[in-house]
């Protein structure tokens, strides 16, 4: 799917490009400039367009700029077709060109917004109740921190004292904590930090597709180095494993949905007493279909990262059950964070970097 994903963004930068270098000669400065020369009037807004791919390339990245581009495209497009459509009706050409202004300017505001939320952490609070004997019970839980997207080790410290001023009676990491990319230093400073979170039953970390960093060692550590490093600042690691808290509550942690060998849910929850509270830890959320039959009580995920952008944000993203938000079935509720930072990425539009605070409401 991943080829498929990176081949179809291939194609539309690159018709994007011709597009924009077609479209950037339109603008009267530029006109004015290449006058009757075919040749620059490919040149000038060629390397206009290049100029500015590179600015982002070295502020951002490569896959960051490919994004702008496209979405500069995008924008283009509909102001263009906009602009064919109210030129047919009114039977002339505006003399100002709207077009390739307005077309800059939104997707400037849009992407400005995007990369507000994609950076800028939010909290987001869901009240849920149960029937079972757990008291009242604040859980604080984030996924998808990515550490070096938008914050790297010493960044995630200051997300650490947002978290602490929730005063949590449990955190859960749920997954994709650090990244293939993220180097040794930040992979310590981030697990130095986790060991500060204060809460009275502790932290509860489960892993993601990316924490293992895909078999490749050029990160200066090893798996086993860091799985030692959250032990080492108390963090439970929790790979289909089960513990049980204060004889109220379970904490089943699932291996991640890439490891073929996990457990199934009904194996991990088989030996459970049903009147405990039961949580479930699963990085990604597509599983309903069985964790909603079984035991479990709350169902915790991320992965989806909020959709990341429209329209996958309305649409969801397969194969997941939820993309994104709470939903209940069978007795069983479900959350989805859109995750405490980002992949590679540095623009969330149509959704948001988060953590998230459940007050469960029991007997």
């Amino acid at each position: 799917m991943w080829g498929m994903v990176v081949t179809a963004v291939g194609i539309a930068a690159i018709l994007g490009s011709i597009y924009l270098i077609w479209t950037i000669g339109k603008f009267p400065g530029i006109k004015k400039i290449t006058k009757d020369s075919k040749l620059l009037k490919i040149v000038i807004p060629t390397v206009i367009l290049a100029a500015g791919f590179g600015i982002f390339v070295i502020t951002m990245s490569v896959i960051n700029a490919v994004i702008v581009l496209i979405h500069l495209m995008l924008f283009r497009l509909i102001f263009g077709i906009a602009g064919f459509i109210i030129n047919k009706v009114r039977d002339r050409e505006n003399t100002f060109y709207w077009q390739g202004w307005g077309s800059l300017i939104l997707c400037t505001v849009y992407l400005g917004v995007a990369f507000f939320t994609c950076n800028h952490v939010f909290t987001t609070v869901y009240d849920l109740e149960t029937y079972k004997s757990v008291g009242n019970l604040k859980i604080v839980m984030f996924a998808d921190s990515h550490i070096g997207t938008t914050f790297d080790g010493e960044g995630f410290m200051k997300e650490v004292e947002k978290i602490n001023e929730e005063n949590a009676d449990i955190v859960f990491i749920c997954g994709d904590f650090i990244d293939d990319g993220t180097g040794k230093e930040d992979m310590l400073k981030a697990c130095e930090a986790l060991g500060k979170i204060k809460s009275t039953y502790g932290v509860y970390y489960v892993y993601g597709n990316h924490d293992k960093g895909y078999g490749r060692n050029y990160r200066g550590y090893s798996a086993s180095d860091f799985e030692f490093n959250l032990m080492l600042n108390k963090v439970h690691v929790m790979q289909d494993k089960v513990l049980e808290i204060d004889d109220k509550i379970a904490v089943v942690g699932r291996a991640d949905a890439s490891n073929n060998s996990r457990k199934s849910i009904e194996e991990l929850t088989r030996d459970i007493d049903e009147n405990k509270y039961i949580i479930v830890l699963d990085h990604q959320p597509h599983d309903y279909e069985n964790e909603s039959v079984s035991k479990s009580d709350l169902v915790l995920s991320g992965h989806t990262h909020g959709g990341q952008f429209f329209p996958m944000t309305v649409l969801g993203m397969a194969p997941n059950d939820r993309t994104y938000g709470y939903e209940k079935r069978n007795g069983t509720d479900f959350i989805v964070t859109s995750g405490i930072s980002d992949w590679e990425l540095k623009f969330k539009p149509g959704t948001k970097s988060e953590y998230v605070v459940i007050n469960l409401k029991g007997k």
